[in-house]
């Protein structure tokens, strides 16, 4: 019956310390973002010297073993630990003290020593994230360890045992590095470390204060790349700055583009109209014929007969070479190599060449640029009037 009632009370006292923290849990919603979700990892590895603590607390244990009488007896409990990430952690303790069993009418005084290793869960921080001012965490753990007894008068025992169970650590925050603390554990050991058969259950519940060491919070990685982020955002601003510059130089390009290209249209036009213009000035040369006036013997001017002849030819004819800026007008001023001295002949060629030249800028209008004046002596076998004339060609 006694022994009903314990672990009556064990349970009832385990559901109202697991109870509790989900009820202060669901009051906090400090680790939500804006859309409410819960916020959780993955952190940024601390070093070494950060999220250590230590803890001392005092307590009781019933040593609970078959053909024995249960008693309360004090137990002490030293732990240093370490958390790696929010919710996985570390430690290694002392737990022991004495214990007290009654085996019949006799009572047995012991004491005890269990070295031990614990794999802690920080389950407030694996299901509702890391908060840290959270005031309540819950922590599960698993521990194994070195057990051993001593004192035990009168019984066969095997002094050192492995021993291994689960406990339940509470941990309330106090201050940013002071945290108190209530540990409940259940041992489980052989029998023979006590002199009896079977397995021995020693559960206990300890209460007292942890102190964190180093730095003792973590830092959300979201944090660390909000700074890439930002640095991000900073470039793209940069490169969008860079992108606006380009599409305006890309613009300019466009713009200056399409001038060049209604120019090159300007000049090609311009190349079809001259290409048109030579074709008509090949029109009005092809229309042109040449012209011979004839001189006196001896003469450089043209008499009355002559003139008027040039002026008809020039009324029908010389009107295309003006208009046409590219024609090119060639006088030939000749002479006959039967009469006179060779200087002489010389001298009338070119002299009737430059007349009938200067006529054709004076009276007729025509360039300068558009006349070549060339001067010959005809050969002897020619007639002789056919050799004192100009020829007028193109």
């Amino acid at each position: 019956m006694k022994r009903l009632n314990i672990f009556t009370g064990a349970l009832a006292l385990a559901a109202i310390m697991m109870i509790a923290p989900v009820c202060v849990h669901a009051q906090e919603d400090g680790n939500r973002d804006e859309f409410g979700n819960i916020v959780r990892g993955p952190y940024e590895t601390n070093r070494f010297g950060d999220n250590w603590f230590i803890g001392a607390a005092g307590g009781i244990n019933v040593f609970i073993e078959d053909g024995y009488g249960a008693k309360v007896a004090p137990s002490l409990d030293i732990n240093l630990g370490k958390w790696f990430t929010p919710s996985i952690g570390m430690r290694i303790g002392y737990q022991g003290l004495n214990s007290r069993i009654t085996d019949g009418d006799l009572l047995q005084k012991f004491g005890y020593m269990y070295i031990h290793g614990d794999f802690l869960w920080n389950i407030s921080n694996a299901l509702s994230g890391y908060k840290e001012t959270r005031f309540w965490n819950l922590v599960p753990y698993l521990h194994a360890g070195f057990y051993r007894s001593n004192g035990i008068e009168n019984l066969d025992v095997t002094d050192n045992q492995f021993a291994a169970g689960a406990g339940l650590l509470h941990n309330l925050r106090l201050t940013d590095r002071l945290d108190l603390i209530v540990d409940m554990r259940a041992l489980l050991v052989s029998g023979s470390a006590h002199g009896s058969a079977g397995v021995a259950v020693v559960p206990s519940v300890t209460m007292g204060m942890a102190v964190d060491l180093g730095w003792p919070n973590f830092t959300r990685t979201a944090t660390i790349l909000g700074a890439v982020e930002i640095a991000n955002a900073e470039r793209m601003a940069i490169v969008e700055t860079a992108v606006v510059a380009l599409e305006e130089a890309n613009a300019l390009l466009e713009a200056e583009n399409t001038r060049l290209m209604n120019k090159n249209k300007s000049l090609t036009r311009q190349v079809a109209d001259l290409q048109k213009a030579e074709s008509a000035d090949e029109d009005i040369i092809s229309g042109l014929s040449p012209m011979t006036v004839y001189f006196a013997i001896g003469k450089t001017v043209l008499d009355d007969t002559e003139l008027q002849h040039l002026d008809f030819y020039a009324d029908k004819v010389m009107e295309k070479v003006r208009k046409g800026s590219k024609v090119m007008v060639t006088v030939m001023g000749t002479a006959d190599s039967n009469t006179g001295t060779r200087t002489r002949n010389a001298y009338l060629s070119e002299a009737r060449g430059k007349y009938i030249m200067n006529l054709l800028k004076d009276k007729y209008g025509i360039s300068p640029e558009n006349i070549v004046m060339k001067s010959e002596i005809i050969d002897a076998k020619a007639k002789p009037e056919l050799s004192r004339s100009a020829v007028i060609s193109y």
